[in-house]
């Protein structure tokens, strides 16, 4: 290290599963940095204080961020670990994404207490989700189903799911393998029926922009064509102005340096979906993410985020 070893404080939230990524991370900078004295700092958000409204009637997955970015920008922790679907597409001034690590699989998964996968639930099932991506994209392919809200950490959803309170569930594959319990999952759904919310399964490493040291030592753990396909993402989500109150989805995926780009819009019912996909060089990322969502925007989606936020 170019600079003299110090204590490198990460910044959590305390949820079972965001604890397992803080935790992975420090064992990945232990490794990197054997003399590195690293520690965790557990930090309550209002998203997990706020457990029986859904998401979009409280102000958005930056809820999450919020209060573990205050601690980095008073010097209180040094790094934050997010999901970076979590993180807003603008930062707090101060701030940067110093790293992201290599992805973990970016579908969402479904876990039906009869292990039906999504073509045989019998009509009217109660689906949980919080989120309107997920709602819209089941509405639009199985109209018939109910959706219910469904909040709380991964733990606190399976425990509602085995009570009885749902006949399915839908989360993201990626915490489901991070902890350890894909033997749960009843089926993975493709792309083509859900696509996955921009930066799903992507770890969001943040620090401050004048911290040197921590740059030095975070930097390691940037896997490129991670941060390529997420560049992609949020800037079509940016270009948007989405959040978790609007049902916009995407994905990017890179082979030999191309970068494929597949998006949505839809209306929170399902019944208006809007989507298209582009190809180009990886290192044109950002162009990419904002021409696709220029398409969409034409192609009508201009006009069901329009009618969203005459209901908001």
């Amino acid at each position: 290290m170019a600079q003299a070893v110090r204590e490198l404080v990460i910044g959590t939230r305390r949820s079972k599963l965001a604890l397992w990524q803080a935790e992975w991370v420090h064992a990945r900078l232990r490794e990197l940095e054997p003399e590195l004295a690293v520690s965790l700092k557990r930090i309550k958000t209002a998203g997990d204080k706020i457990l029986d409204t859904p998401l979009a009637a409280i102000g958005g997955k930056g809820l999450f961020v919020k209060e573990i970015e205050d601690a980095l920008l008073r010097g209180e922790i040094d790094l934050a670990v997010h999901s970076m679907k979590d993180v807003p597409t603008r930062l707090p001034a101060g701030l940067e994404i110093l790293a992201i690590p290599e992805r973990e699989d970016p579908r969402d998964v479904l876990i039906t207490l009869n292990k039906a996968p999504l073509e045989r639930l019998v009509p009217g099932s109660r689906i949980g989700t919080s989120s309107l991506r997920r709602q819209a994209q089941l509405l639009h392919y199985r109209p018939d189903l109910s959706i219910q809200i469904l909040r709380g950490n991964l733990d606190t959803r399976l425990r509602k799911l085995e009570a009885g309170e749902y006949d399915g569930i839908i989360l993201a594959a990626a915490g489901i393998k991070r902890l350890g319990w894909s033997d749960r999952v009843t089926e993975y759904l493709s792309p083509d029926v859900c696509l996955p919310a921009i930066g799903q399964g992507a770890l969001a490493l943040e620090g401050r922009t004048d911290d040197g040291f921590v740059r030095e030592v975070v930097s390691q753990l940037d896997h490129p064509p991670t941060r390529m396909a997420v560049t992609a993402e949020r800037a079509l989500l940016e270009r948007l102005e989405g959040g978790c109150q609007v049902p916009i989805a995407a994905h990017a995926v890179i082979t030999n340096g191309t970068l494929t780009l597949d998006a949505l819009i839809a209306g929170v019912n399902g019944h208006r979906l809007v989507r298209d996909s582009l190809q180009g060089p990886m290192r044109d990322a950002h162009r990419l993410g904002v021409q696709l969502a220029e398409r969409l925007l034409a192609r009508g989606g201009d006009e069901i985020l329009k009618e969203i936020d005459g209901r908001a």
